[in-house]
């Protein structure tokens, strides 16, 4: 998937949204049904949308004829043990994509330490006012049942609410996205410049964007937003909502190695694998800690792979 993650912006404050109604954004539940909205007509998204649509639902139909986006989680053409599913966490657990160089942030892998939530994850999905209120309710529902699942796969606490949210999920137009940056600000206070530019500027083969943030640098996430293209067609669409979560859980990174996986950007796998559930149940053992490195952590993870493999000695 042809997404980005930065994790751990720096020192931060929680931030606690009360804010239903922003500016040209309108909170909506995460769930059916959903308000009508006059300003989110059913009939088709503004002008300035529409050439987006036609390209993404080209890119989805490429997509399928060439067999990707797999929804079957990995299967008998690509097996996975032991070794592979620690090294595969190691890379997507102890790394991030991004890195400051002077005042930009560039596309560089870079060792990172583990990060994790430790208080509940709240989800509260908003919606651009120029999103139907049928891809509300469709997206809605994807979101509450992916953020059931992540609760019973990560064993941490994981809900949906309509307002308060400490993760939010924002689906956006083209046009409301280029200037998220004040409500960007509001939900994440101290996110910079470079990372308000970027998220504002995406190019179009970029389809989502999770930014998480570790407010005292020790690996504890306290907020995440991810910000998912309202133009890209539904298994697309459900493709972001499946890796932009769960890498705002704490597995930043994606690696071309990495396969069976959905964190890898050859969008072979459009939903969560079997080797991804196994990775954030792993990420969320109390057996690892958020802020160890790789190395000091390396025992632990070749003992949690090995045993939910069925490969312990």
């Amino acid at each position: 998937m042809r997404a980005i993650r930065i994790l751990a912006l720096g020192a931060m404050a929680v931030f606690v949204s009360a804010c239903d109604q922003l500016d040209i954004f309108q909170a909506g539940s995460a769930a059916p049904p959903v308000r009508p909205s006059v300003e989110a007509p059913d009939d088709g998204f503004p002008p300035e949308s529409l050439e987006l649509v036609s390209y993404y639902a080209n890119v989805e139909r490429g997509h399928r004829t060439r067999g990707l986006l797999r929804a079957d989680g990995g299967g008998p053409d690509v097996p996975f043990d032991a070794e592979r599913l620690a090294k595969t966490f190691r890379a997507t657990a102890f790394a991030r994509e991004f890195t400051d160089v002077g005042p930009a942030l560039v596309r560089r892998e870079a060792e990172s330490i583990l990060h994790r939530w430790e208080d509940p994850v709240r989800i509260e999905a908003i919606f651009g006012s120029a999103v139907s209120d049928r891809q509300r309710a469709d997206d809605g529902a994807a979101i509450r049942r992916f953020a059931d699942r992540l609760g019973k796969i990560t064993r941490h606490p994981v809900s949906i609410v309509q307002r308060g949210g400490n993760f939010q999920v924002l689906v956006l137009t083209e046009a409301e996205r280029r200037v998220a940056g004040p409500l960007l600000q509001r939900l994440i206070p101290g996110i910079r410049k470079r990372e308000i530019d970027l998220i504002q500027n995406l190019d179009r083969s970029t389809y989502c964007v999770v930014v998480a943030s570790d407010p005292v640098n020790n690996g504890v996430l306290t907020r995440a937003v991810a910000i998912i293209r309202a133009e890209l067609p539904p298994l697309l669409r459900l493709s972001c909502i499946h890796e932009e979560i769960s890498q705002g859980l704490g597995l930043a990174n994606d690696s071309p190695t990495a396969r069976p996986s959905i964190f890898n950007d050859d969008d072979e796998f459009g939903r969560l694998t079997a080797m991804d559930e196994l990775m954030l149940r792993m990420l969320y053992d109390l057996r690892l800690k958020p802020g160890m490195d790789a190395d000091t952590a390396a025992p632990i993870v070749r003992d949690l792979a090995e045993t939910l493999t069925g490969n312990a000695t």
